[in-house]
């Protein structure tokens, strides 16, 4: 297992090693658990994955993938339902406002804002003649520039008309790696996060990512760390480098999927 780069880090990979029993393991699912792919319905978690998450999972107190993902889908494109060592995974999916529990199956989620339906009618008209892919999570629409002949314009172009789609309807726009989301306020992975660390009574964590949605998150890790009572140490791992403003935070850099999924077969054979 390679060490984390910040003391900060450090402190979080030790708590973790010295209590695991109380320890929460968060991931993000696209780039971190299953590498990126120009079609998002062909996402699969990384050969190697699920067997990691058994062997850790009955290690610590919780596995949570938190995605902006369905929960369902998630479920679906992971390979997690089912599996033993897994029997009490959690998938927060759509940043935390849907849940799946393993011990059930079950997903449980509100109902859709309304705003979404709106948008939806409205976006082909915005779009246009670019050349993009329309991910319908039903809790908000998630726009592709991946397959566009300069998907980096493409994205930037979209950014501003989507932007005010957006606002118009209640919603806010989540930029990511050539993906813009449109999706209801209030709904992100630092919140998600928090309430499962509250939830659980965990007083350390692991949370890995790779995109600009994984930023709340990482903020929520360094909120719990310098609580004045009660914090909560935690290592943050990112998973890539092609988010320098993810990187930049990150207590550990690891070059992906691969790499990421390596990591926690490793501590789950440190906490043997």
């Amino acid at each position: 297992m390679r060490t984390p780069q910040t003391p900060a880090g450090r402190t979080g990979l030790d708590a973790i090693l010295a209590r695991p029993a109380e320890a929460l393991v968060a991931l993000d699912f696209d780039g971190t658990l299953a590498d990126i792919v120009p079609d998002p319905e062909q996402a699969r978690a990384h050969p190697g994955a699920v067997a990691a998450l058994a062997a850790l999972a009955p290690k610590v107190a919780a596995v949570a993938v938190i995605t902006g993902r369905p929960a369902d889908v998630a479920v679906r494109f992971a390979g997690v339902a089912g599996v033993e060592g897994l029997d009490h995974l959690v998938v927060l999916g759509h940043y935390g406002a849907e849940r799946w529990d393993a011990v059930t199956g079950a997903v449980h989620a509100p109902e859709p804002h309304p705003g979404v339906a709106a948008v939806r009618a409205e976006l082909p008209g915005v779009l246009g003649e670019y050349e993009t892919w329309t991910e319908d999570k039903g809790h908000a629409l998630a726009v592709h520039t991946r397959r566009a002949a300069d998907p980096q314009a493409a994205f930037d172009a979209l950014r501003g008309p989507l932007g005010e789609l957006a606002a118009r309807h209640g919603l806010i726009v989540e930029p990511g790696r050539l993906v813009l989301e449109l999706r209801p306020p209030g709904m992100d992975k630092g919140v998600a996060l928090t309430e499962y660390v509250r939830e659980i009574g965990a007083t350390s964590v692991l949370y890995a990512g790779d995109d600009l949605g994984d930023l709340a998150a990482y903020a929520a890790v360094e909120k719990l760390r310098v609580q004045d009572e009660d914090a909560v140490p935690g290592l943050l791992i990112c998973s890539g480098a092609e988010v320098p403003e993810l990187a930049a935070r990150a207590d550990l850099a690891l070059s992906g999927p691969g790499e990421v999924v390596a990591y926690l077969r490793g501590l789950a054979d440190r906490l043997a």
